[in-house]
């Protein structure tokens, strides 16, 4: 049966007034145009209050105020922010006590340890993987392979183990790797490895049993920085699903052995939100308390943004 519909009657609807309304943008919190020749405080202070721009201001004063109570601030990180430049800046930090940690995955000692050896990194993998030379490069498979397996005898992680070698070999940029700098000022740099997915892998020098008893070692002192975090930050910059995994396990460990860790920042940094740093960075582990937040955008352009608005609150 053929059904007519008429335009419905607007007469009666319920109205209220704007001003009872609450709503989410109010003109206090909008941006402001910058003047040429202004600090970068004042640039910070024209950003908007809204969204990504109000975030990024409270992950820095969270930072700040983590950093003034002798909280932990740490990060975990893909290789990736080495790769875009962001070593020394995170070394800044590092040297100025404000950062307490750093997990890295595989990847981060091949392109950190390769920068240090030759102020190079990154392979051309499409042009080297076709004749089978990709990863192939002999330095970086001997000098990564023998230092895990010679700090795993003296009980180092993964991390250490590497720093201090790099630091032996006084090679010419060191002043350039987040690992020496680690094994320099005595802050934990921890290495958290997935057998197979790095070059020094597939090199003769390689030890599983060393790798494997090195990466679990870094687990443990990664567990004993979370014990700590009560009050601090965690932030994972560019890691889809290595770190956030290690964080959840390292958070639920500590916790199991009686460690209040319930009320802490957790933020996502990267240039795709993938669910796992969402749900086991940002989501689940703030669930008690504290608050996780999502910053959206290249780590060459967000991190050293982030870092110069720390420093200028301190």
């Amino acid at each position: 049966m053929k059904k007519s519909f008429k335009p419905i009657d607007l007469q009666n609807i319920e109205t209220y007034s704007i001003k009872d309304r609450k709503s989410k943008v109010d003109v206090k919190d909008l941006g402001s145009h910058f003047q040429k020749g202004s600090s970068f405080s004042y640039f910070v202070n024209t950003l908007p209050n809204i969204l990504a721009a109000g975030d990024i201001k409270e992950v820095a004063e969270s930072v700040v105020a983590a950093y003034k109570a002798k909280k932990v601030v740490a990060i975990g990180m893909g290789a990736h922010v080495i790769k875009v430049g962001l070593g020394p800046i995170i070394i800044d930090l590092m040297e100025k006590g404000i950062i307490t940690s750093i997990a890295m995955n595989g990847a981060g000692i091949v392109h950190d340890s390769e920068l240090a050896m030759i102020g190079q990194t990154s392979e051309d993998v499409a042009a080297e993987l076709k004749g089978g030379a990709f990863g192939m490069a002999e330095e970086t498979g001997r000098v990564l392979n023998e230092a895990i397996s010679e700090g795993v005898k003296k009980g180092q992680g993964i991390g250490r183990s590497v720093g201090e070698r790099l630091l032996k070999e006084k090679f010419p940029y060191n002043d350039k790797s987040i690992l020496v700098a680690g094994a320099r000022l005595d802050i934990p740099v921890t290495v958290h490895v997935a057998v197979g997915t790095d070059i020094i892998h597939m090199h003769p020098q390689c030890s599983g049993a060393a790798i494997g008893e090195g990466s679990h070692t870094d687990f443990r002192i990664f567990s004993s920085v979370i014990s700590k975090l009560e009050r601090g930050v965690y932030l994972n910059i560019g890691s889809a699903v290595i770190l956030p995994e290690v964080f959840l396990k390292a958070l639920t460990l500590v916790r199991n052995l009686g460690h209040e860790v319930n009320n802490f920042t957790t933020v996502n940094m990267d240039f795709i939100q993938g669910y796992r740093p969402l749900t086991n960075v940002c989501k689940r582990p703030t669930m008690t308390g504290g608050r996780g937040y999502s910053l959206t955008g290249h780590h060459e352009i967000m991190l050293p943004l982030l870092a110069a608005m720390v420093k200028e609150l301190l």
